[in-house]
């Protein structure tokens, strides 16, 4: 009882300086270097992902907290607080956990990116750096850099017209995949290999301004590999089946199971991930026919639902644990 007390004082105490201001100075309230910490996550309502981090967290001692994109506030000049929460002031959390990125016009997409920078220039842990959110949910802008240093992805052309991206379907040989150049677990992606098809897809994807991101058709054995990795290290690795859908999205009703990964597999995503410049993220593998190994995703905001229940693996837990140690090194 005696531990429980002094968990619970510490965790009284901590909460009470987060939120004490500097006298004079309303940019940033003083920080504590207490094992104790005030975390947020941005999340969704009713997120199970929210959730799961603050069953760990509260378990561990620290105060965890949802926040939401549309009550973030910026400022500058004078002794205003440069990054705010509704009334609470984010320069007093020890980290900040980016668990979505909600679709919004491009003044939201920039302005959230250029307050997460806010936090990171004052002090704050963000998960994942905005540097690496910027790269990763751009899928041309990641698949450009994995390119650039020699891993392998599939043959891609991006465009903005139709005539270019009817040229592009022939030349990626008639058979492509269609995605959106923002958006995650499957949604919007089509399969055309048809010409009448792609001249519809093609039409209507250039009438409502969209860019066009071509793909070449990997035909593959029923199966990806989702690899996790956190500050380099490979947290586990799964595979996703599916008999029915090119697709193999768990979204989508793709089976898994728990996978061992091999050494060529860890390599490219380990450097996968290195180049978006993310912590934490989710490494989609897809091998052809001919056993060739293609990187298709780096996910900087990776869901671990059914990751969690296929190996069995806490990751909630071990993102907080890396959040505590990482936080002691820079306090």
């Amino acid at each position: 009882m005696a531990g429980v007390h002094a968990l619970t004082i510490g965790a009284l105490l901590k909460f009470l300086v987060v939120r004490h201001r500097i006298a004079g100075d309303g940019h940033k309230p003083l920080r504590s270097r207490w094992s104790v910490m005030r975390l947020g996550v941005l999340g969704n309502s009713e997120s199970w992902y929210v959730a799961d981090l603050q069953r760990v967290a509260q378990h561990r001692g620290h105060a965890c907290e949802r926040l939401e994109f549309s009550q973030l506030i910026g400022a500058a000049g004078g002794t205003l607080a440069t990054s705010r929460h509704g009334t609470e002031n984010l320069l007093g959390y020890d980290a900040v956990i980016v668990r979505t990125m909600p679709p919004g016009s491009l003044e939201q997409v920039v302005f959230r990116m250029d307050l997460l920078h806010q936090l990171v220039d004052g002090g704050v842990l963000v998960l994942n750096p905005p540097r690496s959110l910027e790269c990763a949910v751009d899928k041309y802008l990641t698949t450009a850099r994995l390119a650039r240093v020699g891993i392998p992805v599939p043959e891609t052309i991006v465009c903005e017209g139709f005539e270019e991206a009817m040229g592009a379907f022939h030349t990626l040989g008639g058979d492509v995949v269609v995605k959106p150049l923002f958006g995650s677990e499957g949604r919007g992606i089509v399969r055309v290999s048809d010409p009448d098809l792609a001249h519809r897809v093609f039409r209507t994807l250039e009438r409502i301004d969209s860019v066009l991101y071509l793909q070449r058709f990997v035909r593959h054995p029923g199966y990806d590999i989702r690899i996790l990795i956190l500050g380099g290290r490979v947290v586990g690795s799964m595979k996703r089946i599916s008999t029915t859908d090119f697709r193999t999205n768990v979204s989508r009703d793709a089976q898994t199971a728990i996978h061992t990964p091999t050494a060529t597999e860890i390599d490219f995503a380990r450097r996968a991930v290195e180049c978006t410049g993310a912590t934490f993220a989710g490494v989609d593998l897809l091998y052809n026919e001919l056993g060739e190994l293609f990187v298709i995703e780096v996910n900087a905001v990776p869901g671990w639902r059914a990751f969690a229940r296929t190996t069995g693996i806490d990751v909630a837990d071990q993102v907080i644990q890396w959040i505590e140690a990482n936080h002691e090194r820079s306090a």
